[in-house]
């Protein structure tokens, strides 16, 4: 068998069938020509990848003694499925690659339990690894036909070999597919057994703006940069590059960027030097380089300092980075524990908030078509944050600027809220609260909160908005900017927001720092919109975490027969007036003028009693423990901010109290934990439940639902498919099949009086 000359036997038929081919030497794993009696390397093998093989080429290495034959990757792909610990493992991996990409008919064993997978590329793309599972792409081959040199015999197809198919018999996928699949089989490789490498897991192609040491060394960002190839990057990417560098360099960097940025052939030196000077980096700088290095193939010096700021103490001077990037991707939808919490309604005692707040919530619920209590409380909760910014704080510096989305079907009365918001703020001569009803772009959140540092931001269809801000990929920058900005402003109230540094000094484009802005956003959306929106990415970067989820217990409830016209009682507008005066005792309105340098800002401090302090002590001491044990689930980010949600609620609830003399105490505390604790935990549950890293996660995760919201009669594969349209029949089918393999639903045939009906139920 080993005398065997595959290429004589099967070359011309394979370039036939429309397989490009090229020659591997026997026994190996290597491209080969042989010349003068002996076997050589195939230096320029590559090629093949890119053009057919010709017949000629076939007669000529048809006469060479014992050629193997690979297969040129680029418009065929290989799947090499690398697991030797696990034969139950390799095939689970198989079975999924199956589901997600295809069912191939051509597989391949070499050494078993490794197996090799063949697809066909909808674009030819280059290939890419999370070992154990590599994915063959352009430059790249892997063996059809030879002998395995460390079993000694030879390649099996179990199924049908190459020479019986051809490319368009099988399965076609993108590059995209092919990354999801890599990424779910990455995650079924036990800890233990994966490869130790840099540049393995999900998180190698991942953005990765919060690395651990922003300082970097002149000699070691310039080494990484011969990694970081400008041949055609988007100005996104250049940019991000560039501020890259400087967060790592500072203005020594220059050189480096101005060297970097030359290399690509847009490169236009005047707007080089112009963004160079723009950009005011906070947050990434060398960890960001160093990662994009390594997934490139860079391996720094052991004796090469990479950190800026670290002193060296006889180990290699990068380790705590290094360690870092090898450590598995934190990110994941899946919770810590075994299954996330069963729906719980709002705890008791949620609506007895008091004072100024519940009489506006009062208000709202006879003059509401639809009352919607959860959704009130929400709307109210931001209007006297609104109305306390700038003015009341706690002792730990902690202000009213609170995010909250409320979430209920469409016609549940999701607008009447907001209108009786804006009626109370038009009676009390407050609409210099009241923000826009849309923002079109980051720098129009700035202007606003500019021109009133302590503003509320009522926001319909807030579902859209985030689907549009959190796709990077298709948004326009300006818009993505808004949530960005979302974010960094929600921690900058206590101190000054510094904006953004533009290149032009026209008036409008001019730096002005805000003051301790506090802007209050209330969204509202429905379930499917808001959730559809999410990335998992929104999860694990603290976007998502920075906002209070309050969902409708009953959207739809009965008519309030007794509904009409808004007509706030005087005396709840003489309380937003006091809250609005900071419980009358500042002096004038100095704190509601623009964020100008002349204004003194020096808000309240509101006390905390000590059954007070006791009650967030024991939320921190719980919250620790609970972010020790979900270290690796996406969810930290959640629960890192139950603590400071609860401060505000409480604050908020105190001043809503008694804004004259309000003193956060032990109820207090205890609501605001009660409820900043039932959000996360809604949030934590819907979240896994919905959002998804990929397509093929999404449309699981949106069957369940579908088939969850059905109960437990379960619904017809007629109606299921009426309620998917989102999904093609293949897809459809591979869901189902999913599914039911994991054992989360069953289908059963009814008989009928026609013909049989298949059922879908939710074990």
């Amino acid at each position: 068998m080993t005398s065997q000359n595959y290429m004589a036997q099967l070359g011309a038929t394979l370039v036939d069938r429309g397989f490009p081919i090229l020659p591997i030497q026997p026994n190996t794993k290597k491209p080969g020509m042989f010349r003068l009696g002996s076997w050589h390397d195939y230096p320029k093998w590559s090629r093949h990848c890119e053009r057919d093989t010709t017949e000629n080429e076939v007669d000529i290495w048809g006469d060479w003694p014992e050629a193997g034959i690979g297969i040129a990757a680029g418009r065929v792909i290989g799947i090499d499925i690398d697991v030797v610990h696990s034969a139950a493992i390799a095939h689970e991996i198989e079975a999924l690659a199956k589901r997600m990409l295809g069912d191939t008919p051509a597989v391949r064993i070499g050494r078993a339990p490794k197996r090799l997978l063949v697809y066909r590329a909808v674009q030819p793309f280059a290939g890419f690894k999370y070992p154990p599972i590599e994915v063959l792409g352009l430059g790249q081959q892997f063996i059809a036909y030879g002998v395995h040199p460390e079993t000694g015999q030879p390649y099996d197809w179990p199924v049908s070999t190459l020479a019986d198919l051809t490319p368009d018999e099988l399965p076609a996928i993108t590059e995209a597919q092919a990354r999801e699949f890599a990424k779910e089989a990455y995650l079924m490789i036990p800890l233990a057994q994966r490869p130790k490498s840099l540049t393995v897991g999900p998180g190698a192609t991942s953005e990765c703006a919060n690395l651990p040491e922003q300082r970097g060394t002149f000699e070691a960002v310039e080494d990484a940069l011969t990694h970081i190839v400008n041949a055609d990057l988007d100005y996104d990417s250049w940019v991000r590059i560039g501020m890259a560098i400087k967060g790592a360099l500072g203005d020594e960097g220059w050189p480096l960027f101005e060297d970097w940025s030359a290399t690509s052939q847009k490169n236009d030196p005047k707007t080089t030097a112009r963004s160079w000077r723009s950009f005011a980096p906070q947050r990434i700088g060398a960890g960001t380089l160093y990662k994009l290095a390594l997934d490139n193939g860079w391996q720094p010096a052991p004796d090469l300092q990479l950190n800026g700021e670290v002193v060296m103490n006889g180990h290699h001077p990068a380790r705590e980075l290094l360690e870092a990037l090898q450590s598995p991707d934190p990110i994941t939808t899946e919770p810590a524990g075994d299954s996330l919490p069963a729906p719980k309604p709002f705890p008791a005692g949620w609506d007895q908030v008091g004072g100024v707040i519940a009489d506006m919530m009062a208000l709202m619920a006879v003059t509401a078509k639809r009352p919607q209590p959860v959704l009130a409380l929400g709307a109210s909760l931001c209007a006297v944050g609104a109305l306390m910014g700038r003015k009341y704080r706690t002792e730990s510096n902690t202000r009213s600027n609170l995010y909250v989305v409320g979430i209920a079907e469409s016609g549940a009365g999701k607008n009447h809220s907001r209108v009786v918001i804006n009626e109370l703020f038009r009676k009390a001569n407050l609409l210099q609260y009241l923000g826009g009803n849309k923002i079109a772009s980051g720098s129009g959140l700035l202007t606003a909160i500019q021109r009133q540092p302590a503003i509320l931001f009522q926001l319909d269809e807030f579902g859209m908005f985030l689907s549009a801000a959190a796709d990077r990929k298709r948004s326009p920058r300006y818009v993505c900017e808004i949530l960005d900005l979302m974010t960094e402003l929600y921690t900058t109230a206590g101190t000054t927001y510094f904006g953004i540094e533009y290149a032009s000094t026209q008036n409008n484009n001019a730096h002005r720092a805000i003051h301790q802005p506090c802007a209050c956003i209330y969204g509202t959306t429905t379930p499917l919109h808001f959730w559809q929106a999410l990335q998992a990415s929104n999860v694990a970067d603290g976007s998502l975490a920075r906002f209070l989820i309050m969902e409708s217990e009953d959207d739809f409830p009965d008519s309030n027969e007794a509904f009409g016209v808004i007509d706030p009682p005087p005396d709840l507008i003489d309380k937003l007036v006091l809250i609005h005066q900071g419980g009358g005792k500042l002096n004038g309105n100095l704190t509601d003028v623009g964020a100008i340098d002349e204004v003194l800002v020096d808000p309240r401090v509101v006390p905390m009693t000590p059954a007070a302090r006791d009650a967030f002590r024991a939320l921190d001491q719980d919250l620790v423990g609970r972010l020790r044990t979900s270290r690796g689930t996406g969810f930290s980010s959640i629960l890192a901010r139950i603590e400071e949600n609860a401060t505000k609620l409480a604050l908020i609830r105190a001043v809503s109290r008694d804004p004259v003399d309000p003193i956060i105490e032990d109820h207090d505390a205890q609501w605001g934990i009660m409820l900043s604790r039932h959000c996360a935990e809604l949030t934590i549950r819907e979240a896994s439940a919905r959002v998804s890293e990929n397509q093929v996660e999404s449309h699981h995760k949106r069957a369940m639902q579908i088939l969850r919201d059905a109960g437990q009669a379960g619904m017809s594969r007629s109606e299921f498919t009426r309620r998917t349209q989102f999904m093609d029949h293949r897809q459809r089918d591979g869901v189902l099949r999913t599914l039911a393999e994991a054992r989360l639903i069953d289908t059963v045939m009814l008989q009928s009086k026609g013909r049989p009906a298949q059922w879908i139920k939710v074990l």
